[in-house]
């Protein structure tokens, strides 16, 4: 089970909403957190209020970047490290969703909803890996949606990137196990955020009708599902019961795959019999 006592648990999309709820639970449970984000004057009040809340500020961090500035972001990373060493726990929350018919939106629309979502979660995860794979231990959570789960009507741009973050999930679960490594992937409902507001003005009706049926969920019970999630082990992490039934009927199949694909990794580590 992984430990957050003195942990250093990097955020990223940690300014706000789901990342700055997390940061404040992982907090609670003992850890350092450092945070990233691209709006630097949120992030800089973000952590203010972290550090006051802690009464600590040596347990806070923060460094603004945007994550799918590959360069940039592992400049951000080396200034965190030398705060507070290497990352331990890496939550991969930044993100958005960009809601439009499917023919109203652009190709540049689709192509950054991937390099947000997507290649948003995949350059953090390049820069902490190598150092966990040195130790043989770490954790990562990477932030999908429940849009992840099932395709939504009028998320085309967004939808099929986070079906790609659970796709990265399953696959570096089965590759990084045999380095010590966890990984999880949290599957959010709709979620009380400022990135929920922004999409509520450009929803196509449908989608808002289907939106209106779902119950919104607080920052704080995601962040508290998250926090159980990792420490915990979880590779499934869902905040609400129509996530968990979703979760469980994608991957019903999961459990058996999961176990014969370790088997043969464990086989191929052994070399020719």
């Amino acid at each position: 089970m992984t430990r957050l006592t003195d942990a250093h648990v990097l955020i990223t999309g940690g300014s706000r909403g789901i990342g700055l709820a997390t940061a404040r639970r992982a907090l609670q449970r003992g850890a350092r957190v450092s945070l990233v984000a691209r709006d630097a004057e949120q992030l800089a009040r973000a952590e203010d209020e972290l550090e006051s809340g802690a009464g600590d500020p040596t347990r806070v961090a923060a460094e603004p970047v945007d994550v799918t500035d590959r360069d940039g972001f592992e400049r951000a990373l080396g200034l965190l490290i030398a705060q507070f060493g290497p990352v331990d726990v890496l939550v991969t929350n930044a993100g958005g969703a960009r809601p439009g018919h499917f023919e109203e939106l652009t190709t540049e629309d689709f192509e950054q909803q991937m390099a947000l979502n997507y290649f948003g979660t995949v350059h953090p995860i390049r820069a902490v890996v190598p150092s966990m794979i040195e130790r043989r231990r770490g954790h990562l959570l990477l932030v999908s949606s429940a849009a992840g789960l099932v395709g939504v009507y009028g998320y085309s741009a967004y939808s099929p990137t986070k079906f790609a973050v659970r796709g990265l999930a399953e696959t570096l679960r089965a590759e990084l196990k045999p380095h010590g490594i966890v990984v999880g992937c949290a599957f959010p409902p709709d979620t009380d955020t400022p990135g929920l507001a922004t999409e509520n003005e450009t929803k196509p009706e449908a989608t808002r009708r289907i939106s209106a049926a779902i119950k919104v969920r607080s920052p704080d019970t995601v962040a508290k599902a998250i926090i159980r999630g990792i420490e915990r082990d979880r590779l499934v992490v869902t905040a609400d019961p129509s996530s968990a039934m979703l979760a469980r009927a994608a991957g019903m199949v999961g459990p058996f795959l999961r176990g014969s694909m370790d088997r043969h990794v464990r086989k191929a580590s052994r070399g020719p019999q």
